[in-house]
């Protein structure tokens, strides 16, 4: 059996480790990856990696008792889709196993754990992981794609985040009062060497982060060694997707909150007095 990864990153350890038999990458632009059997590589030109749709779908040559990962990201949601319609395959995400005819998928919020078999091929959404060593060469192929022009840019100036590959998060919710204040949260992270994710309001309700930086259900599922969750209440639509935190962290100033269950260690205070004090202690 073939395992196909499709990507447009070099960040795919994570796809790597959960892929069985021969592994082929199907590399959409220039980026280097490793951990892979072969590689196809397809050339971009101009165009968006989505834009390349067909020329995806005619590399992954899946037959029955492959599996097609794809990493999940903006371009590879959209690669995903294009090849679950020409394959006729089921789309799959929020997998913790996974085989040639089933997998385990967290269903609800991550309430429920549920078993989903499947004949042919299955696509999978899988979080980017780190760069693997070991650049393969491979075939490069032109490929054809859609004719796409631009009609409208809405570009947000921010840093790239890797949640997936993190060792160390901190999150951040609608205990923020203004977007200049998620300079402390930031700070943080830099001390601790962390990224910064966020709940899904920050994001389709303020537009304060990128859609990759959303964490929970339809957003990253991760496991971070260390997660402090600063002004989160906890809603189930976030934990589902930090369940696997090794170590949580609450900071939050309503000792009721939900996310309490969640944590090894706990503060109850306001952010604006406690993440200074943590900032300073950690710089000291």
């Amino acid at each position: 059996m073939t395992t196909w990864i499709v990507t447009t990153v070099s960040e795919i350890s994570t796809l790597v480790e959960l892929a069985q038999g021969e592994k082929v990458g199907v590399v959409v632009g220039d980026a280097p990856v490793g951990g892979v059997d072969r590689v196809i590589r397809i050339e971009t030109g101009d165009a968006p990696a989505e834009a390349l749709a067909p020329a995806v779908v005619a590399a992954v040559d899946a037959q029955a008792g492959d599996l097609i990962l794809v990493v999940n990201n903006p371009a590879g949601r959209s690669l995903a889709g294009a090849l679950c319609a020409a394959k006729g395959a089921p789309l799959l995400r929020n997998v913790s196993e996974l085989s040639t005819t089933s997998a385990t998928v967290s269903r609800f919020g991550g309430m429920v754990e549920e078993t989903v078999e499947f004949a042919g091929p299955a696509v999978v959404l899988v979080s980017e992981g780190e760069a693997v060593p070991g650049e393969v060469a491979g075939e490069t192929v032109a490929g054809e794609g859609y004719t796409v022009s631009v009609a409208s840019e809405d570009i947000h100036e921010g840093a790239q985040v890797n949640l997936g590959a993190a060792t160390r998060i901190v999150g951040v919710g609608r205990g923020f009062v203004a977007e200049e204040d998620l300079a402390l949260a930031r700070e943080l992270a830099d001390a601790l060497g962390a990224e910064v994710g966020c709940t899904r309001p920050l994001v389709e309700g303020h537009g304060w982060f990128e859609r990759d930086s959303y964490l929970g259900v339809s957003g990253h599922s991760v496991s971070p060694d260390l997660y402090i969750p600063v002004g989160i209440s906890g809603q189930i639509h976030h934990t589902a997707g930090i369940g696997g935190a090794q170590t949580i962290v609450v900071i939050n100033n309503d000792e009721t909150a939900a996310i309490f269950e969640l944590a090894d260690y706990g503060i109850v205070g306001n952010l604006y007095e406690v993440l200074p004090k943590m900032i300073e202690a950690l710089k000291a």
